[in-house]
This record gives C-alpha cells, structure tokens and sequence, in this order.
C-alpha cells in the first residue's frame, strides 16, 4: 500500500471523491478550505480531508499537490500557489488537472515552474472516482508525470502520455470536444423545437429512429444547467485548442454560447445533492425557453 500526503485543491464535486479514493489506498489527503464554499467544506469533510489553515502549511505538508476546478480559475491558482510554494520554502510537484487547452497548461507550468516546482500536466476522463464500476482515468504528461502513479487504485487509472507538457490536455480536450460538445447540440437542437412548437413531433421522431440518442437527450439535458457556469470556461479552452491545431473553434464558441444561457436558469442554482430527480425533459425545455426568451429581452 503507497504511503505519503496528497493535498488537492478544491475537494469539490471530483476532487473530494478522488480525495475519497485516495484515501482509501491509505494515502493522507489534505487541503486548505480558506475561502471556500459551505458545500465544499461539506464534500470535504465527507471525503476525510485534514484542513490547514493557510497554503504554505498545506505545501509544507504535501508530497504532491493536485489541482481540481473550474478551468477558469486553474491559471490564477497556480500563481497563488507559486507564490505560496516560495514563502512556504517547499516545492512539491504540481499537478494541474483541469480541463484546459494546451496553451493554458504551458503557461500554467510557467508559473510553478518559475517556483522551483516539477509541473505535471493532467487531464481528468470519466466521472468522480468511485462513482461507476469503472476507474476513472488520470491522462498525465511531463518529465515529473510519474509522482501521479502515487494515485493509481481500483478507482483511479492513471496513464503517462510521455514527457511532453500538453499532451495530457489534448486528450482531455479532444475528449470534452466530443461528449460535452454533443450534449451542447442536443440541448439546442431540442430547444430551437421548443420554441418553435414542434417538440412533441422531434421527441416522437427522436424515440422511433434515434432511441439510444433520445435516451441519452433524456438523462443529460435536464442536467446540464447544474454544470453549465464552469462548463462555460471549458468550452473556451476547447475552442483555444482547436484555434492552435488550425481547426475551426466556432463548435465550442457555440457550447459557450448555450451553457451562458442554461446557467441563467433556475435549474442551475441546484446542486447534484438538490436537484429534482423527478424533472422531465420537456420541463426543463420550457424552463430553459423561458430563459431564452428572458435573455432576448431589453
């Protein structure tokens, strides 16, 4: 059994269940709850975190620091965390594993860099660990990516793409391309029916030769405003990545586009401990036309 102190930061919706996981393999988990939410202070404590009062005793502490957020908020904790690692004269490699384009990981590895810290690029595929059967996967890259083996388990699989930063993050914004860009196009494929009344007609058509697809409609739209307002930044990383390879970033500017307006929903102001389970895919089209409708307005 690996031995040894992981801090993560934030213990939110996937970082407190793969602080979970860890912890289960007998590592130590910490983290520093200065700043943050009530429901994370709450995931966190459900997870078994040890909270340091401040980032430098959190870094004295850690073997290794994972970054788990919003990728709109990953750059800027970084520098936090650099300047913290030089007050707190300890340099523990770095995990950044955030949904990010390329771009964004090399400049946050400039920043952990410059702090004397060994910078691993990472990349997070699947849901919260131990949520499925199935280990979810940690794509790593980065001369230092072998520190994060520390986290392999039955829920976690973690895979070293080599030592090249950015190739950890091309998965996983290729990946996210895919699947949350899907989901976008769903949700405005049925929401342009809605309000054009002929959503009873698309659902009947979708469910006779589209059943699967329908299904997955079903299961994840009314859902998506729950994650749309950090999905938002994702979207933006996807269409920064793309830009780099030559490829048109218009798909993605479009999922910013319809996670901006899911996220002015009241759906969005649940949390996946209060959401109503029991919302149909057509309630949380005419919730979300609403929404529409009041964005058009003066």
């Amino acid at each position: 059994m690996p031995t040894g102190t992981v801090a993560i930061v934030s213990p939110g919706d996937m970082g407190h269940n793969a602080g979970k996981a860890v912890k289960d393999e007998g590592l130590r988990i910490i983290t520093c709850l200065s700043g943050r939410s009530e429901r994370t202070r709450i995931l966190s404590a459900k997870a078994g975190f040890a909270d340091f009062p401040s980032l430098e005793e959190m870094i004295g502490a850690a073997d290794l620091i994972v970054s788990i957020m919003p990728p709109s908020n990953a750059l800027g904790a970084a520098q936090t965390m650099a300047s913290a690692m030089k007050r707190a004269g300890k340099t523990p490699p770095y995990a950044d594993c955030n949904a990010t384009s390329p771009q964004t990981t090399q400049r946050i590895g400039d920043a952990i860099s410059a702090a004397g810290a060994p910078y691993i690029d990472g990349g997070i595929v699947g849901p919260g660990p131990g949520t499925t059967a199935n280990p979810t996967r940690f794509y790593v890259s980065g001369p230092a990516a072998d520190a994060m083996m520390i986290l392999q388990g039955p829920h976690i699989k973690v895979v070293n793409l080599g030592d090249e930063i950015g190739r950890a993050s091309a998965v996983k914004m290729c990946f996210a391309a895919i699947t949350k860009g899907t989901w976008t196009l769903y949700a405005a494929s049925l929401l342009a029916a809605e309000t054009l009344g002929i959503t009873d007609e698309l659902h009947a058509e979708l469910s006779s030769s589209r059943p699967k697809d329908f299904a997955e409609m079903e299961r994840m739209v009314p859902r998506l405003p729950l994650d749309a307002e950090r999905w938002i930044g994702e979207m933006n990383e996807i269409s920064e990545t793309f830009s780099g390879t030559g490829v048109t970033p218009d798909f993605h500017n479009g999922a910013a586009a319809i996670f901006e307006l899911l996220a002015q929903t009241p759906i969005a102001q649940e949390t996946r401990e209060t959401v109503d389970t029991t919302r149909t895919l057509k309630q949380a089209l005419a919730i979300c036309a609403s929404a529409l409708v009041a964005s058009k307005q003066p």
